[in-house]
Parts: structure tokens; C-alpha cells; sequence
């Protein structure tokens, strides 16, 4: 007697449409808001002057959202960035133009010592159990204590000669026409890009921030690679930090803390977009582009100061909103391709006798494959 086999369900049901602005719905948003400020604005805001000004001022900020999205792939936050690119800035003034060091070896310095402190951040999570809000909130107030005592307070400025021009160069030096710093943004995005979804380094970073106890059970060390997450954020706050100086040529103490909240609305309004429910290179550098052109429109309308503040906060909680949205969509999905999966499974024993589901005692005494201890 031939048993009909069971029609295979699909695991995912197919929703083109839904999929396509669940993943591309940003990037849309960004080239409608281009197209409506262009209008609004067919002067300035459609032509290369302001599409170069919004690339190198919105530079910094798009590499301090992705040196930030680092640890937010392990499910953990690092505050510090903001205290930290302060910090960073203001030290490689301090050896440029107070101690007299040649630029390129300052710059390392910085940027190494950038990671030394993401170090000391995945330590303080991982190996004293600090919660990552508490530890890096700490470290960050240390960091900005440090820049205190390094500045006294003011800023530092240059002698009458300046600033090398090699490290100025590093900012305002340009790429085909367009700013550099936008190279280093493109470079850093597909940099991490291909750490997180091609190599087994970013796919055991995002098993850690699904869930910790699932990769421990599967031998992932995860205390080595969430550290290693926050030494790759300190890594690129260092960087961030020596083109900040760069391209203001002082030094601020208080300057980084303005660079704090933008840098997290950017990467967790990016985890809704091209990856949606989980943070992402690419979906970083696209919701970095809709802050810009939207701070640019409001700002060549005649926006007031404090309007900036206002979008970034009603941002950051939009981005949350959605990234939380995003993440339960993505556990339904896999819920209902788990469900569907079991309902396809035959359901007779070859002998045209139904099977009764397993029940506890059955599947604790049933005996284990030929196979399943190789």
C-alpha cells in the first residue's frame, strides 16, 4: 500500500511587499525627504555644494553610529562613545600641538588608546557582571574627568604656525570631488559589513546578542567576543575622535556629548532597516542619511536651535519603537515557520497506524539515533 506523502508547507509565508518595506522603507523615506526639501528648497538644497557640506558634517557622526552599533549586536550598550570621542580629540591636540608630536604617531596613540578603553568596558560587563548602561556610564564620567584634567577646563588652541597640514588633510583632503571623510564612512560600513554577515566573528557576535545562554551551550567564549565588540567600538571612537580634531582644529572638552545621542538614534533607528530586528552596517549608514537630510532641510528653513534636540529625541524614540517592533516580528515569523514546520511532519508510521504525539515520558525514554554521538 503506497502512503501519500504530506505536502511540505512553506516555512515562511510570502509577503513581498511587507518584506520590501520592512527592509528598504527607510531608504525610501530618505530619497522622498531629498525630493520634498529639493522642492521646498530648488536653490541650495538640490545642488553639490550642499550634498558635499551634509557628507563631511554628518561624517563623524555616521562613524561614531557605527562604532556604536558594535556592542548594540551583542545586546549590550557602551555610553562612553560620547565622554570617549571627547576624550580622543582632545588628546591628540594635546600631543600635536602642546607636546609637539609628530601627527601620524599621535594619531595611533589615540586610536589604540580608543581601544584599550573598549577594552576595559567589555571587562567591566563581562568579567565584574556591571550592567553595560552602569559600566560604561561610569567609565564615560571617568573619561570626561580625564579631559578635564588635561584641558583645565579650556580649550586648546594652536600656536600662530597651526596644525600640520598632513593632519588637516585628513579631513578636508577630497576623493573624486567629493570629501574623504565620506570615503572613510563608505570604507567602515563595508569594513563591518562583511565582519558580521560573512565571517564566523559576526555571526557568533549576533548568536551572543540572541541569546547568551544558546552560545555558551554551543561553545561560543562569550565573554571574549563581547569584549572584543567593545574594543572595536573604543577602536572607532578613537578614529572618530582624531578626525573631530581635524576638522575643528581646537580643542573642546565638552564637545563629544553632542555627538552622543545621534550617534544612538543612528544605530538603533538602522536595526529596522535592511536587517530589520537586528542592528546592521548598511541600516546604520542609511538612517544616518535620513538624519542628515532632515536636519539640513529643517535647517536651510529657518529651523530654530532648538529644533535639532527636538528631532533627535523624537527620533531616538521612534527608532526604539520600531527596533523593539522589528525584533518581535522577527520571533513571530520564526514562531510560525517552527509551527508550520511541525504540522508538516508525517503523521502515520509507515504501517498506515497514526502516530500518537511523544509525550514527555516517551521522548525522555526513547532511544537515541545510531549516529548521535559522532
Amino acid at each position: 500500500m503506497t502512503m501519500a506523502r504530506p505536502s511540505r508547507r512553506r516555512a515562511f509565508p510570502t509577503r513581498p511587499v511587507a518584506h520590501l518595506v520592512g527592509s528598504y522603507g527607510l531608504l525610501v523615506l530618505a530619497i522622498v525627504l531629498f525630493a520634498v526639501f529639493s522642492l521646498a528648497l530648488p536653490e541650495t538644497f538640490p545642488t553639490l555644494t550642499n550634498i558635499n557640506s551634509i557628507l563631511s558634517n554628518q561624517a563623524i557622526p555616521a562613524i561614531l553610529a557605527l562604532g556604536a552599533m558594535i556592542p548594540i549586536v551583542t545586546a549590550k550598550f557602551d555610553l562612553s562613545i560620547g565622554y570617549g570621542l571627547g576624550l580622543a580629540h582632545v588628546a591628540v591636540m594635546q600631543l600635536i600641538a602642546g607636546s609637539g608630536w609628530p601627527w601620524p604617531p599621535a594619531c595611533l596613540a589615540v586610536v589604540i588608546g580608543g581601544g584599550v578603553v573598549g577594552v576595559l568596558n567589555g571587562l567591566l560587563v563581562e568579567f565584574a557582571q556591571i550592567d553595560s548602561f552602569i559600566a560604561t556610564l561610569g567609565t564615560g564620567s571617568i573619561l570626561y574627568a580625564i579631559t578635564g584634567w588635561i584641558t583645565d577646563g579650556a580649550r586648546i588652541v594652536p600656536g600662530p604656525e597651526g596644525l600640520p597640514a598632513g593632519f588637516t588633510g585628513i579631513y578636508d583632503s577630497r576623493v573624486l570631488g567629493l570629501p574623504i571623510v565620506a570615503c572613510y564612512v563608505l570604507t567602515l560600513a563595508i569594513a563591518l559589513w562583511l565582519l558580521l554577515e560573512r565571517l564566523p566573528l559576526g555571526r557568533y557576535l549576533y548568536v551572543i546578542g540572541s541569546s547568551p545562554r544558546a552560545a555558551s551551550l554551543v561553545g561560543i567564549p562569550t565573554r571574549r567576543y563581547v569584549v572584543y565588540a567593545f574594543a572595536g567600538s573604543g577602536l572607532v571612537t578613537g578614529f572618530a575622535g582624531v578626525l573631530l580634531a581635524a576638522q575643528q582644529q581646537i580643542g573642546n572638552p565638552s564637545v563629544g556629548l553632542d555627538y552622543l545621542l545621534p550617534a544612538f538614534v543612528g544605530a538603533l533607528l538602522g536595526s529596522t532597516v535592511i536587517k530589520p530586528g537586528r542592528a546592521n552596517a548598511l541600516g546604520t549608514v542609511v538612517a544616518v542619511v535620513i538624519l542628515a537630510i532632515g536636519l539640513a532641510g529643517l535647517g536651510q528653513l529657518g529651523a530654530h536651535f532648538w529644533v535639532t534636540p527636538l528631532f533627535n529625541g523624537i527620533t531616538l524614540l521612534a527608532a526604539i519603537g520600531l527596533a523593539g517592533y522589528s525584533s518581535r516580528r522577527r520571533m513571530r515569523a520564526g514562531a510560525d515557520a517552527t509551527r508550520q514546520a511541525l504540522a508538516g511532519l508525517p503523521s502515520s508510521d509507515g504501517r498506515g497506524q497514526k502516530r500518537a504525539a511523544p509525550g514527555p515520558e516517551s521522548a525522555a525514554s526513547a532511544p537515541a539515533p545510531p549516529d548521535a554521538g559522532r
